[in-house]
């Protein structure tokens, strides 16, 4: 399929889009809704932030429309739908999932408000001056204080015994993956854990990686918060599976797809507050007053019937800690 083609197929979406339902009112306000992944795979985060558009006063299709613009986890992708809700004169743009995302809404509509949902730190990359005073267009969610690698990387180190080796998953591509693997690498020290760094940019790569992952005998893998692995998680689980590797993700929704584990935190909570936050603009607040919304919550997801099938004991504090056991 051609650029052009992928383009207006993507763009073209929103109108066969179940949640947001476009119509002809030229008087209702207009919500753009950029997100580098698929919408097949974030179904249930859209559901959650039309939840919070509404708990704000926003029924979609009623008084307000969304135009939904997802790129399918090509990242080359955004620009040009971020161009192409910018020239729709969208009043409001929620550029969720990646600091990509958020940049390509800006440099297409560099005065249009922007709610994003990102787990990186929006100060460190130049979107907001400060977290309680954003002062420019931007505002949104961060999890930003919560190192959640670190912390998979600490849960996986309690679930497999001293001698099992631990691998640590990146999509080289991402732009935030110096900061991953800081947080990592260090975290290993503290731990005294040596941590094998692999990667995989494409479901051929990731088939290849986790392969490879049984021949050097890796017990575990921790998994890097990234749209492309978060669109793949069932592939993921089942790479893992299939080749006896314990596996950690940061959505809840990897451990329900046969994960062994997820924990981090709740990406349905994250978008769910950006509908209220594009509701609080749409009502006329701006963004530089809007404080970003620093999310406080992890949930530990433990797979039973996973660990089970890998052979493996989950430790009881381990799971006295966890949010939610699937037996």
């Amino acid at each position: 399929m051609k650029r052009r083609e992928f383009i207006t197929l993507v763009g073209g979406a929103a109108s066969a889009w179940p949640f947001g339902a476009r119509g002809q009112q030229p008087s209702l306000p207009v919500v753009g809704f950029l997100h580098p992944g698929s919408r097949e795979a974030y179904a249930h985060a859209a559901a959650a932030f039309e939840r919070g558009l509404a708990e704000s006063g926003y029924a979609v299709g009623q008084n307000v429309l969304v135009e939904y613009r997802w790129a399918g986890t090509q990242n080359d992708l955004l620009p040009a739908l971020a161009m192409d809700l910018a020239r729709r004169n969208v009043d409001v743009i929620a550029a969720l999932g990646t600091v990509a995302a958020a940049r390509a809404a800006n440099e297409a509509a560099k005065t249009t408000p922007i709610v994003f949902a990102i787990v990186t730190d929006p100060v460190a990359a130049g979107l907001v001056t400060s977290l309680n005073q954003p002062g420019g267009n931007f505002t949104g969610v961060s999890w930003v204080n919560l190192a959640q690698e670190a912390k998979k990387l600490d849960v996986m180190h309690q679930v497999l015994p001293a001698s099992a080796s631990i691998a640590f998953l990146v999509n080289r591509a991402n732009l935030n993956v110096q900061v991953f693997l800081k947080e990592v690498q260090d975290t290993a020290l503290l731990l005294g854990r040596k941590v094998h760094i692999v990667s995989a940019s494409t479901d051929q790569e990731l088939e290849v990686t986790f392969a490879s992952l049984a021949e050097l005998g890796i017990g575990g893998v921790v998994i890097c918060a990234d749209v492309l692995f978060g669109s793949r998680r069932e592939k993921i689980a089942s790479l893992a599976l299939q080749h006896g590797v314990a596996s950690i993700y940061g959505l809840r929704e990897f451990a329900v797809a046969g994960g062994l584990m997820s924990y981090g935190g709740s990406i349905v909570e994250g978008f769910h507050q950006c509908g209220i936050y594009v509701g609080k603009i749409l009502k006329g607040n701006k963004p530089a007053d809007l404080p970003v919304f620093q999310a406080s919550k992890l949930e530990l997801v433990i797979n039973l019937q996973t660990a089970k099938a890998l052979g493996l004991k989950i430790p009881q504090p381990i799971l006295a800690r966890a949010d939610e056991v699937i037996e």
